[in-house]
C-alpha cells in the first residue's frame, strides 16, 4: 500500500485543518519537494548548464519606484535568450526582477506572487511592504543549497509604501544576498553581472525627488551603460525591436510600460549615444 494512502478517499489534515497565512510554510508540510531550494541536486557545480538572468536597476522617486531589467539570458559564453523578461509585479504595489539562474528565479518569483496573493486572502488585508521584504528573504534562504552549488538566484524587490512612516520615503527598494539577508537601498540599487556599471551610472545621475519620467529615462541609461561594458547585458535591441521590461509602482497601482512607450524612450536613448557615446 502507498504511503499516506487513505481509502477512504479524504484529504490529508493540512488541506482541512486550520491553515496558516503563509504559502510557503504550507508547502514545507504538503509537498515539500515542490520548493525550488528543496529538490535533490547532482554533486559539483552547476552553475553553467542552465540560463543565467543578468542586470536589474531599480530607482525611488517622488511617486514610488521605477524598476528595469534587460532582456538577455546567457549560459556560458552564449546568449540562451534574447527576451527574457526579469521583471514582474509581486502585487499591486510593488515589483520584483530576478538575477541569477533564470529558472529558480522565475519559479520563486510566482511562488512569491502565490504566497502574497494566499496572506491576503486568509488575513483580509495586504501584507506591509516590509513583511513581503521578509517573506521574500525567507524564500531566498531556503534556495541556499542550490545556490552554494551554483544555480543562485539573488532578486531585487522594490514597491510602494501604502504606510509609510517617513512621508518622503513612499517608494522603497531592498535587495538580498544569497544566504537569505535583506538590506532596504537608498534612493536605487542594481542586482547582476552589469550591477557595476549600472550603479555607477546612476550614481552620477540620481537625486531625491525625482519624477517617474525622469527615472525610466535613466533606467534606461544604465542598462545602457551596463551592456556596454558586460557582455552578458542586452542593450536596446532597435533591429528585432526588443527594449527593456520597465514598470512602475506607484500609489495608482503598478504599471508596465507599454511597447510604445519603452520603445520611444529606448530610441531617444540611443539617438543620444549616438552624438555622445560617453553618455
Amino acid at each position: 500500500m502507498a504511503k499516506d494512502f487513505d481509502p477512504s478517499g479524504r484529504m490529508p489534515d493540512y488541506f482541512t485543518n486550520a491553515g496558516t497565512s503563509s504559502f510557503t510554510q504550507f508547502l514545507t508540510h504538503a509537498s515539500p519537494e515542490l520548493l525550488p531550494g528543496r529538490r535533490p541536486l547532482p554533486p559539483g557545480l552547476s552553475a553553467d548548464i542552465a540560463p543565467h538572468a543578468t542586470t536589474i536597476v531599480a530607482i525611488a522617486t517622488a511617486d514610488g519606484v521605477v524598476m528595469g531589467g534587460d532582456r538577455r539570458a546567457t549560459m556560458g559564453n552564449l546568449i540562451a535568450s534574447r527576451d527574457i523578461e526579469k521583471v514582474h509585479p509581486a502585487d499591486s504595489y510593488s515589483l520584483i526582477g530576478i538575477a541569477g539562474t533564470a529558472g529558480i528565479g522565475i519559479e520563486l518569483m510566482r511562488l512569491f506572487q502565490v504566497e502574497l496573493e494566499h496572506y491576503e486572502k486568509i488575513e483580509g488585508t495586504m501584507l506591509s511592504l516590509d513583511g513581503k521584504a521578509n517573506r521574500l528573504a525567507g524564500m531566498v534562504r531556503g534556495n541556499l543549497g542550490a545556490a552554494m552549488q551554483g544555480l543562485a538566484v539573488v532578486p531585487l524587490f522594490a514597491g510602494f509604501d501604502l504606510s509609510p512612516t517617513d512621508p518622503a520615503k513612499i517608494g522603497r527598494i531592498f535587495s538580498f544576498d544569497v544566504a537569505g539577508g535583506l538590506y532596504e537601498e537608498t534612493g536605487y540599487d542594481a542586482i547582476g553581472s552589469g550591477s557595476l556599471f549600472a550603479k555607477s551610472a546612476l550614481k552620477k545621475k540620481y537625486r531625491v525627488g525625482l519624477s517617474t519620467d525622469e527615472a525610466i529615462r535613466f533606467a534606461v541609461e544604465a542598462l545602457y551603460d551596463a551592456a556596454d561594458d558586460d557582455t552578458a547585458t542586452g542593450g536596446p535591441d532597435l533591429t528585432r525591436k526588443i527594449f527593456p521590461v520597465v514598470m512602475t509602482a506607484t500609489a495608482s497601482g503598478v504599471h508596465r510600460l507599454t511597447d510604445a512607450e519603452i520603445t520611444a524612450v529606448a530610441e531617444q536613448v540611443v539617438a543620444g549615444r549616438m552624438e555622445n557615446p560617453g553618455g
